[in-house]
């Protein structure tokens, strides 16, 4: 009687005859043969494939660990070192997987063919989230905004909170939490708002026809002197933009730091009006005359 092992591992796809095949020879041998042939080898194949697995899953996660560091230390991107730590631990556990399959005797040939075949058409049912995640991997490597900055896109602006495969998170000023796909942040343009150290706020103020515009400069570029949080360089701009239909427009450019953009922008507002009430500098609204003629007929 032959005792050599039965390969049933080597063609996944033909389980039933082989197993009937192993049944009719097990019933044939003896239980020394059964252990030495069957229960010892194989046995021992599982053990090993539970033990490259085990093993294998540990290595997988301190090498993705390392790797992301590594990518942290280099850019210090936290986008980009999730992104990578997610990405290498899925593809370091895969290599894991076919390796403690192949101690089994599993034809890895096969199922790595097999999963490129899944993963054709996976990628073609679900081309959108395809299309989010290379986006996603584009915003990471060109670097458009960073976790904190304060961007526009899609028609939201808000704060970048984090950047997943397939998402971008930003939160807004009434803290809302609001999720962009990645494809129509990087398929329409970007604004970032936090990526320069100095930004300059635009001002127009309307004055009366009939106010002193010298006054009303010397007025605003004094507020301007007084305030800390205005630069000196570049200078503020204070000159007439335009003439009007019912107000002389005053065009009003100081430069401020990124981070005061806001507070300043409030703060002057309401200094100028303030200033421009105290020193009699009309402001103009719209206004509507209605005049009724003597001869009109009011009962009509």
């Amino acid at each position: 009687m032959s005792t050599e092992p039965i390969k049933i591992f080597e063609n996944p796809l033909n389980i039933e005859e082989k197993t009937s095949e192993l049944l009719g020879k097990v019933h044939s041998m003896g239980m020394d043969d059964i252990l030495n042939n069957y229960v010892f080898p194989y046995g021992t194949r599982i053990l090993l494939a539970i033990a490259i697995y085990m093993i294998g899953k540990r290595i997988a996660r301190f090498l993705s660990r390392l790797l992301s560091k590594a990518v942290y230390h280099s850019t210090e991107d936290e986008m980009l070192q999730s992104f990578v730590k997610s990405i290498s631990y899925f593809l370091f556990l895969l290599i894991v997987i076919i390796a403690s399959l192949s101690q089994l005797g599993l034809n890895t040939s096969s199922l790595v063919a097999l999963i490129g075949a899944a993963g054709l058409a996976i990628g073609l049912a679900l081309q959108n989230s395809l299309q989010n995640f290379a986006a996603g991997v584009m915003i990471l490597i060109f670097k458009p905004f960073r976790k904190g900055d304060t961007v526009e896109s899609g028609g939201v602006v808000g704060k970048v909170e984090k950047i997943s495969l397939l998402f971008l998170e930003l939160r807004t000023g009434d803290n809302k939490t609001i999720l962009i796909p990645n494809g129509k942040v990087f398929g329409d343009s970007i604004t970032n708002y936090s990526s320069n150290a100095t930004r300059r706020i635009d001002f127009i103020f309307d004055i009366a026809y009939d106010a002193n515009i010298e006054q009303a400069k010397s007025i605003v570029a004094k507020i301007m002197e007084q305030d800390s949080r205005v630069l000196k360089e570049p200078k503020c701009t204070i000159a007439v933009g335009a003439l009007a239909p019912n107000s002389v427009q005053l065009v009003v450019r100081p430069w401020v730091n990124t981070a005061d953009y806001w507070t300043v922008h409030f703060d002057l507002t309401e200094k100028v009006k303030l200033a421009f009430d105290e020193e009699g500098i009309e402001i103009p609204f719209s206004k509507t005359n209605i005049q009724l003629s003597e001869n009109a007929n009011l009962e009509g």
